[in-house]
């Protein structure tokens, strides 16, 4: 019988910093608790942590404008419940690079050369350093893993990975990495057999993507080079005519930071609507609101085309599936992107999709459509209790 371990997941975003503590015995996983440390640097922070059954354990209200404190607590509140102490922790990294994809153990060389590749991912890859480097403290000695979000798309051909640049940026690394991986990952385990041959998965959220699935095998994907690639998010444009950007660097004297900033932070459906990056906030005003009808619009109008072009690539489409934050609970988002999506054999079975229900398409539809809540935590937890247990990694 193997002895019962607990691993930690951290998974480290510009502004929170969310954990889950995992349970595995005798071939089983548990989830003991979950949580986050919400709005850091900005007003109305937070910190929640609840059980397995979603009991509260945690509550406070408390602004952090610094990341190091926000963790600090998280630690000490862990601690504090009495939570079991993990015998590993698992972080869930954005990117990698061109040469880190599949889970790795964490040394300092590889810290070091994340550190290198901060460009490609730079709102996701220092608080994850730092989410690292903090557990490193609080938990001496304790194995980490880093998995990375990329890791999945690397199977994707040549053909959809490669940008129509000179040959030379290939070899540099510039190319299709495409991100929420683990996410995906996790789609494809839980559909299983229920997996058709030309899938589309949908992850919605604050960052948002698409990934083309043939028979289990990503094609292609949404975002691109960073993040910030694909249609657009919360904050983050998705992508633009690359004339914008010189313009922008001509005449309106932008560098490289005001560029970032503005693509990264500035634009999406908070730059449409000039009120929020909050979808639940937007579809409450877009009746009173136009700027928010608009932002709410363009969102869906992009995730159409989306779909529609990979369901080019695959040749058709029998599977869509929605997931994230906005997939899973936006309801009037998927009304509006799928019935847009008629030519494509997409019919609504609409009081099943109000009911935020696990297939929403109608007995007449030739596609299916489902809901599907995604948990990146537990394929975090599983990357790393295989890559430290079931490997050899010593603790």
């Amino acid at each position: 019988m193997s002895a019962a371990r607990v691993i930690l997941c951290l998974n480290s975003g510009s502004s929170s910093r969310k954990f889950a503590l995992y349970r595995f015995a005798e071939s089983k996983e548990h989830l003991l608790a979950e949580g986050a440390v919400e709005h850091i640097g900005a007003e109305g922070g937070g910190l929640w942590i609840r059980d397995g059954l979603r009991n509260p354990l945690s509550d406070l209200k408390r602004d952090f404008p610094e990341p190091e404190a926000a963790l600090r607590l998280l630690f000490d509140e862990i601690e504090r419940l009495k939570l079991p102490a993990p015998a590993a922790i698992g972080h869930r990294m954005v990117h990698g690079g061109p040469h880190h994809s599949a889970p790795e153990r964490i040394t300092p060389e590889l810290i070091e050369d994340l550190r290198g590749v901060i460009a490609f991912a730079p709102l996701h890859i220092p608080p994850a350093i730092e989410a690292i480097e903090a557990a490193s403290s609080k938990f001496h000695g304790v194995p980490q893993v880093a998995c990375f979000d990329t890791d999945f798309h690397r199977q994707m051909p040549e053909l959809a990975r490669r940008f129509a640049l000179p040959r030379s940026f290939w070899n540099e690394g510039i190319r299709r990495y495409g991100f929420h991986g683990i996410s995906y990952e996790y789609i494809i385990q839980t559909l299983g057999r229920g997996l058709l041959s030309r899938t589309v998965i949908a992850h919605l959220g604050n960052g948002a993507s698409m990934s083309a699935v043939r028979d289990g095998r990503p094609i292609d994907t949404s975002m691109g080079f960073t993040p910030t690639g694909g249609f657009m998010m919360g904050t983050r444009s998705g992508d633009l005519d690359p004339g914008i950007a010189a313009y922008l660097f001509n005449e309106k004297h932008y560098d490289g930071r005001r560029f970032e900033q503005m693509v990264n932070h500035e634009s999406g459906l908070l730059g449409v609507s000039g009120l929020s990056s909050d979808m639940k906030t937007l579809l409450e005003r877009q009746a009173s609101e136009p700027s928010a009808a608009m932002a709410v619009e363009m969102f869906c109008y992009q995730l159409r085309k989306q779909i529609g072009s990979f369901a080019a690539a695959l040749g058709g489409i029998d599977l869509l599936v929605f997931t994230g934050g906005i997939g899973e609970r936006a309801a009037p988002i998927r009304r509006e992107v799928c019935l847009g999506l008629r030519h494509l054999g997409i019919q609504l079975d609409l009081p099943a999709n109000d009911a935020h229900a696990d297939l929403i398409s109608s007995p007449h539809s030739t596609c299916l459509v489902r809901v599907i809540a995604t948990n990146e935590d537990l394929m975090i937890a599983r990357h790393t209790h295989r890559l430290v247990f079931r490997e050899g990694v010593s603790c």
